[in-house]
């Protein structure tokens, strides 16, 4: 069943965005549903506010990723419209000193005290007129907010890289299996056995890797939380088999196909993490990662000609950022 929740908000856009960051989602994941617009009262008091249903979309949580936040780097345009802004002398310094009319007064944001002199009649016609604007600016406001979510915005493309051909798993018969992977092989028998999984391994040895494929029941207990226990496993077996040797031999384990899952998941997550960059026009820090996963961060955007990535951070807290070329 899907998930949903219902939230309020000054408007419709600020109830869509308390709603997404109660789900912790994107506008992307869910499917929205407009319960109430809301009205903002009269003069901004006895208002209504606007309420929405955000249902999540179905998909596979398997390896779940936490959404990345935003940092607080200004996009390099909008900053030069700031300072262009700053530097255009005020409309009030340019303007001569006679009198002004109410309505532009009011507009420039002016003193009473300076249009003091104009005809009554003027001024209590235009203290009428506070009520019929804040109703006109509240339709236009909802029709706005209609057409919005009527139309829907157009997302960038990106494509992320080829992913590098995985070498098939060939497991090395038993009689050529060297010590080393027969003393690997038994000291993670010894781990699951401690952990109550019993697992079934299997081994592929070369000169510069050691890879071993794990099976059986309740491989989820050995994948962990985002493949946190098998990374934890695959270190400890590392250690064992480096520990008294002068050359380094690499340890890889996997089970049920997840590091190729993984690694999918990651590439998807870097294309919709880029395009959130060159939509919003602000860089995108993700989740800390192991080095593998944010080489593979890496890999899939290297030739994006839009967006970079680096790494920034201290490990074990290290993580990737995307940010516009």
């Amino acid at each position: 069943m899907n998930r949903f929740i219902e939230a309020s908000g000054k408007t419709v856009k600020d109830a869509i965005q308390n709603g997404l960051k109660e789900l912790g989602c994107t506008l992307d994941e869910v499917e929205t549903s407009v319960i109430d617009m809301g009205s903002p009262g009269l003069f901004g008091m006895f208002g209504k506010p606007a309420k929405v249903r955000l249902t999540v979309k179905e998909e596979d949580h398997s390896f779940d990723i936490e959404m990345p936040v935003f940092s607080l780097d200004q996009p390099a345009q909008g900053r030069k419209r700031e300072k262009k802004r700053e530097s255009k002398p005020a409309k009030v310094e340019q303007s001569a000193p006679k009198a002004a009319p109410v309505k532009k007064a009011e507009k420039a944001e002016e003193p009473a005290a300076e249009v003091r002199d104009e005809p009554v009649q003027e001024a209590a016609a235009a203290e009428a007129k506070p009520e019929k604007s804040e109703k006109r600016r509240s339709r236009n406001r909802k029709d706005k907010e209609r057409k919005e979510m009527r139309e829907p915005i157009p997302e960038p493309v990106t494509v992320a890289a080829p992913a590098e051909p995985a070498e098939p798993f060939v497991a090395t018969p038993e009689e050529a299996l060297s010590d080393t992977a027969k003393g690997a092989r038994d000291f993670l028998l010894g781990l699951t056995e401690k952990m109550s999984v019993p697992t079934q391994i299997e081994v592929s040895e070369s000169e510069e890797q050691l890879r071993m494929q794990l099976s059986g029941e309740n491989m989820s207990i050995l994948i962990g939380r985002r493949g946190e226990t098998l990374d934890a496993l695959q270190y400890l077996t590392s250690l064992n088999v480096n520990r008294n040797r002068e050359d380094y031999l690499r340890v890889s384990l996997d089970t049920e196909n997840y590091r190729a899952k993984r690694e999918e998941a990651l590439r998807k997550l870097a294309v919709r993490m880029a395009n959130r960059a060159k939509k919003s026009g602000r860089r995108v820090a993700l989740e800390p990662m192991n080095p593998n996963e944010r080489r593979i961060l890496h890999s899939a955007l290297q030739n994006d000609p839009e967006v970079t990535t680096h790494s920034e951070g201290e490990e074990p807290y290290r993580r990737v950022i995307i940010t516009l070329k």
